[in-house]
């Protein structure tokens, strides 16, 4: 994580938000979040307040109540961050192109 104890810009911030999102992991498919490309967007405004919106691998995932809250709290942990809303998105809807290389590699996927 950052080091910084004054100004941070809102890229780097973005950076660790980032960093933090790479160690939540999809809870049926091992492999983290952000690598499997559920991350849609992530917006840090000037007060550094960071919206997050998301998807999950299928809509009727059993962690889609609770795993927004999950994924909250631990981008609160972040230094720097003030506070933070992670919203679920269906569209355009998740299919496995959205993975990154590395992930589609660990899921034997190519």
């Amino acid at each position: 994580m950052s080091e910084h104890y004054f100004e941070i810009t809102a890229d780097e911030l973005k950076d660790d938000v980032i960093e933090m999102l790479k160690t939540i992991y999809d809870p049926e498919i091992p492999v983290n979040i952000y690598e499997l490309g559920l991350i849609y967007d992530i917006d840090i405004d000037d007060d550094k307040n960071v919206a997050i919106n998301m998807t999950l691998t299928a809509p009727g995932c059993p962690v889609a109540q609770s795993f927004p809250g999950d994924i909250e709290a631990k981008v609160s942990t972040v230094p720097n961050v003030n506070t933070v809303k992670v919203e679920l998105v269906w569209e355009p809807p998740w299919t496995k192109d959205q993975m990154s290389e590395a992930a589609q590699l660990q899921l034997g996927m190519f």
